[in-house]
């Protein structure tokens, strides 16, 4: 009986023992996976943030397009500037030779033809995007007028344009040169 009862210990002994070692295994096991899961985690996230990084870069890409695009549009738009600002004063003394000419009765036929000088000039500017500044009647723009004098007039608004005396150009929305004026101020009451 003691034999059995040795063999009966043994056995349980023996059950105990692989069932610590499963109890282990299991252990192991779990402790791997919870590795595993931490580690898993962790590359997410370092995904994530990458792929933010990499959202980010190409917006920034995007914007950069955007900027040298408008750059270049900008460039080809005003690259004329330079050479019209010059051609400008040609203008004004055309405009001066026509109306110094016209008071006198010697030279219609020289004034008829820096007329139409002067229009075709002015025909070549517009295709390239030069318009002239509106003053004369107009409220007066800071922006777009430059006040020589003011002059007071009980008839006109003040800050109204009274006479240009130099014409203001504009390039494709830009000033290039502010129409020089005269403005209109209420008279002083004495």
């Amino acid at each position: 009986m003691e034999e059995k009862e040795n063999r009966e210990t043994e056995k349980k002994t023996k059950e105990k023992g692989e069932t610590q070692e499963e109890h282990k295994k299991k252990k192991k096991k779990d402790d791997t996976s919870e590795e595993l899961q931490g580690a898993l985690e962790e590359k997410e996230e370092s995904f994530k943030e990458l792929n933010n990084k990499y959202l980010y870069l190409q917006a920034e890409f995007e914007n950069f397009k955007k900027i040298k695009t408008k750059e270049k549009h900008d460039l080809l738009k005003f690259s004329n500037e330079v050479l019209i600002k010059e051609l400008i004063p040609v203008i004004d003394n055309l405009e001066r030779a026509i109306e110094h000419a016209g008071k006198t009765e010697d030279a219609k036929g020289i004034v008829g033809g820096v007329q139409i000088t002067l229009n075709e000039f002015l025909k070549v500017l517009e295709r390239s995007g030069v318009e002239r500044v509106d003053a004369v009647g107009k409220k007066f723009d800071p922006n777009l007028h430059e006040a020589l004098f003011q002059e007071e007039k009980e008839e006109m608004e003040p800050d109204t344009v009274i006479s240009e005396l130099q014409k203001g150009y504009v390039l494709n929305g830009r000033l290039l040169r502010p129409a020089r004026v005269s403005v209109s101020t209420k008279p002083e009451v004495q």
